[in-house]
């Protein structure tokens, strides 16, 4: 994973997300950025769906941080303070809904911020939106076009794709440092000598904190970051080694168990 978002190179969000036009659910933006770059932490009154057709980016929200691949969307509510880093270059292709549209549709307005498995279906969808004439009045073409991205949206998937993060200082400071280095293979017991407190008392708080223990916590932050090396690339043979797992084999058993399919034909979902 990158650094702290302070340390990257900052864009400004769009300003499609900040136009309330309810002749206009759904409006499109489209935009590549290089690894490591960032947009800024921000709000908009608009909900988003952001998906990146080329490479990985992250999602911060609310000591949450959202890992989405290519095979991946992320949902986002609208005023909900956010940050979007690239993991690679990527090539991002933004929804963004209209409050009176949410209103509309109760499926859309019970979603919390969240990770989503991408259709074929859908992917072709965001695609056309994005290609499409969005200016007010809508072509009515173009309008049953957005009402049936907006019916699809509401039915996608939610995935486990969250590394839930945590406010107090000790459990601040190791998070960050297994998020930077999610192969190091240190007990516990010494890792939170880092953390500056008891293993007992770091284990109380990883679970009062993020509600995962601190082993479940580094194991989720390894495969996500095996995610990124997919993405990359990288093999399980690769992937293993550079993680800290005995064996391709163990990594495979991981990586399947947490997200119910092999590492290789991960990715490949949804396109």
């Amino acid at each position: 994973m990158t650094n702290d978002i302070s340390e990257t190179p900052n864009f400004r969000p769009s300003g499609t997300a900040f136009i309330l036009d309810a002749d206009r659910p759904l409006l499109a933006h489209s935009r590549k950025m290089q690894a490591r770059f960032s947009v800024e932490p921000h709000a908009h009154p608009r909900s988003q769906l952001i998906w990146a057709s080329d490479g990985v980016f992250r999602v911060t929200s609310r000591d949450n941080v959202w890992i989405v691949p290519p095979s991946h969307a992320v949902w986002i509510p609208g005023d909900l303070l956010h940050d979007v880093v690239a993991e690679t270059e990527v090539h991002f292709r933004n929804l963004y809904i209209d409050p009176s549209a949410i209103a509309e549709r109760p499926d859309l307005a019970r979603l919390a911020c969240t990770v989503m498995s991408l259709t074929p279906l859908m992917r072709e969808l965001i695609i056309r939106v994005c290609d499409s004439d969005l200016s007010a009045p809508l072509d009515p073409k173009v309008r049953r076009l957005c009402d049936f991205a907006l019916d699809e949206i509401a039915g996608l998937p939610e995935t486990s794709l969250c590394l839930p993060g945590g406010s107090d200082p000790r459990v601040v400071r190791l998070t960050r440092y297994l998020g930077l280095h999610p192969e190091d293979g240190r007990s516990f017991a010494d890792l939170a000598q880092i953390a500056g407190a008891s293993p007992r008392n770091l284990e109380r708080l990883f679970r009062r904190e993020t509600g995962l223990s601190p082993r479940q916590w580094r194991s989720r932050a390894r495969l996500l970051s095996a995610i990124e090396r997919l993405n990359a690339g990288q093999s399980s043979t690769q992937i293993a080694h550079a993680l800290g797992y005995s064996g391709p084999s163990a990594f495979v058993s991981a990586f399947r168990q947490q997200f119910g399919q092999p590492p290789q034909s991960f990715l490949t979902v949804g396109r």
